[in-house]
């Protein structure tokens, strides 16, 4: 199944959030199964861009400047070869989201339980938003 997510790039010269296309297995009837499909379709596109990186990459001017805006130049590469574990990536996703690490919106209604039931057609738009803790004293 194919879901729309919106996503924002990461530059800040880019700073618009547009829908994406996402392929999922399966329809999820819950929140729960929602993370896990979203996440098991993550894993599998990083592990097949890591199998499918090239040797030498090239960046382009362009590129540089995008990725500089955002705080890190890299080719995208893992250089440590390890491949992503499904299962461990899925624990740690449905672990954050009840911690409150980071929020999902279907349509712009927040989803707060993962066995809240959802239903979804084609005009639904999910938004997963990272929440940040600010740093501080707190007197």
């Amino acid at each position: 199944m194919t879901i729309n997510v919106n996503l924002k790039s990461i530059t800040k010269r880019k700073k618009n959030v547009k829908p994406t296309p996402y392929e999922i297995d399966g329809t999820p009837a819950n929140v729960r199964e929602l993370i896990l499909a979203v996440t098991a379709a993550g894993v599998a596109q990083y592990n097949e861009r890591q199998q499918n990186s090239e040797l030498l990459n090239c960046l382009t001017k362009e590129e540089i400047e995008d990725k500089a805006q955002s705080g890190r130049i890299g080719f995208g590469v893992n250089y440590g070869g390890r491949k992503a574990r499904l299962s461990t990536a899925q624990e740690n996703a449905l672990q954050c989201f009840e911690d409150g690490i980071y929020r999902i919106f279907l349509d712009e209604q927040p989803l707060e339980q993962l066995d809240t039931p959802i239903t979804i057609n084609e005009q639904s738009i999910f938004t997963f938003v990272r929440l940040t803790m600010l740093a501080g004293r707190m007197w």
